[in-house]
């Protein structure tokens, strides 16, 4: 009996056996089936996603398992498209309406922080922008591509008293370029009106005892404008101010004629600038070069309308000014008030040194050569002794037509202007005359060399018998610069 049941117990135990092995086989079998088909799957992803299994290759995307649906890599802070900070993605309307500030405040802060980052500005849309300032330091390499148009708010009213130095204030940022084909947009046009201004006295708790700047640069190193244009600012359109190595390339300014103190670009505290290729008309100086600029190269420049290309006005209040080592040339000037011109008040100290006009053509100019330390912008300035003394001083190759004096050199009697070249200046009256007057000389020392038209510039740097002006070896204006 205990025989039977041993042999029943082994029976169970064989069949047992038997049944796992062929479940074992079974699944293997399956899993096998369903990985070929998983990696037929993949195969045919592969074939036709190639990228993928290119960047697998290189190890950029790890190979998943199981195979998902391809995924894009995570954002790359230094690739192209993450470098970019349109500012419609931060909550711009581009309507030309809406307010788009915080918007480009936000796209400015985002891309301030990545190296080689850029602020967006869509091409087809309009940005109304109130005064903003951006502000470093940032990462390396910033951009502010504007493609699309900024505008600054029109209505004097809007604008509060704090915000009236400048609309766009780019401060304290090093290796950075604005560029691209849009458009900045001043909307000046209200500011420039009297009876507007009256009228914002009237119905206003402040009266702008300013106009804004379209663009200022403040406290800046290693920056760049180019290729956009800057239009109808309400004073100045761009202004560097204590700012050092720039660079201005194929800009366009534009404003009308008979705007007011619409300076094209203006200067001030600024050293080591180059302003090129580009076209400037305006309601002022084309190029205005202030107190405290050095190492400034501006050329190949087409100005008009506009007062030319000016070093000043120069020691207002009898402040100091300090000008040296300034060159333009390769200029075109046409249907200007004045070309080649130095401007100081009376009373102010200092000096301009090492100056060179060169290569300028002229057409339809009132004043094609100036220098004048009798500045006044009133009827009538106060006499003082007191100058900021101008010496080195070079026009050469000044050519073309003037519409009223050919040359203008107003030296002070008390600090004359020393060691002035005029070389190959050949200046004939324009067919469009405003009352033609002879070239006034006062109180200029330096040597002329011909050509020379008209002929009577000859004698303009002959005065006391042909000797000329002496000045002390080390004088108060050289200390002080």
């Amino acid at each position: 009996m205990v025989k039977k049941t041993t042999n029943s117990c082994q029976l169970v135990s064989l069949l047992s056996v038997l049944f796992i092995i062929i479940f074992t086989g079974s699944l293997v079998s399956t899993t096998s089936v369903e990985a070929r088909k998983n990696h037929h799957h993949r195969n045919a992803k592969n074939h036709h996603g190639h990228q993928h299994s290119h960047n697998n290759k290189r190890g950029r995307f790890p190979a998943p398992s199981p195979a998902p649906a391809f995924q894009p890599a995570p954002p790359n802070p230094y690739t192209k498209k993450s470098n970019i900070f349109d500012v419609l993605s931060f909550g711009a309307k581009g309507d030309g309406i809406a307010d788009d500030s915080k918007a480009l405040q936000a796209a400015w802060k985002a891309a301030c922080l990545v190296q080689g980052g850029i602020v967006e500005i869509p091409s087809e849309f309009k940005f109304l922008i109130k005064p903003i300032t951006l502000k470093g330091p940032c990462k390396p390499h910033l951009v502010l591509q504007i493609d699309g148009i900024m505008l600054a708010p029109p209505n004097i009213g809007s604008w509060s008293k704090s915000d009236l130095y400048q609309w766009i204030n780019i401060k304290q940022i090093e290796n950075f370029t604005i560029q691209g084909g849009g458009v900045v947009d001043g909307q000046g046009f209200a500011w420039w009106k009297p009876n507007e201004l009256s009228y914002i006295q009237k119905t206003s708790n402040h009266m702008p005892d300013m106009k804004p700047t379209a663009v200022r640069f403040y406290g800046s190193k290693h920056v760049t404008v180019r290729d956009i244009r800057i239009i109808n600012s309400p004073l100045c359109h761009l202004k560097f101010d204590n700012s050092r190595y720039i660079n201005v390339n194929n800009v366009t300014i534009t404003s009308p004629e008979n705007s007011p103190n619409t300076d094209g670009i203006h200067l001030q505290n600024s050293q080591d600038a180059e302003i090129q290729h580009s076209n400037i008309g305006c309601g002022d100086d084309c190029v205005s070069i202030q107190t405290g600029c050095s190492n400034v190269h501006v050329h190949h420049i087409n100005c008009g309308p506009g007062h030319g290309i000016s070093l000043g006005s120069l020691g207002k209040g009898k402040s100091v000014a300090c000008v040296k080592d300034i060159v333009v040339d390769n200029i075109l000037m046409q249907n200007t008030m004045f070309g080649a011109r130095i401007k100081s008040w009376q009373g102010g100290i200092g000096s301009v040194k090492n100056v060179t006009f060169s290569n300028i053509q002229v057409s339809n100019v009132s004043t094609p050569i100036m220098i004048d330390q009798y500045y006044c912008d009133k009827q009538k300035c106060k006499n003082q002794t007191e100058a900021v003394a101008i010496t080195g001083v070079k026009f050469n190759q000044i050519v073309g037509t003037y519409t009223s004096q050919p040359l203008h050199l107003a030296c002070s009697d008390s600090v004359p202007c020393t060691n002035v070249d005029l070389i190959d200046i050949q200046l004939k009256p324009s067919l469009v005359s405003r009352g033609f007057h002879q070239a006034l000389c006062w109180n200029s020392h330096g040597k002329s060399q011909a050509p020379l038209l008209p002929s009577s510039i000859d004698y303009c740097l002959r005065s006391g018998g042909g000797h000329l002006y002496k000045r002390p070896s080390k004088s108060h204006s050289d200390r002080i610069c």
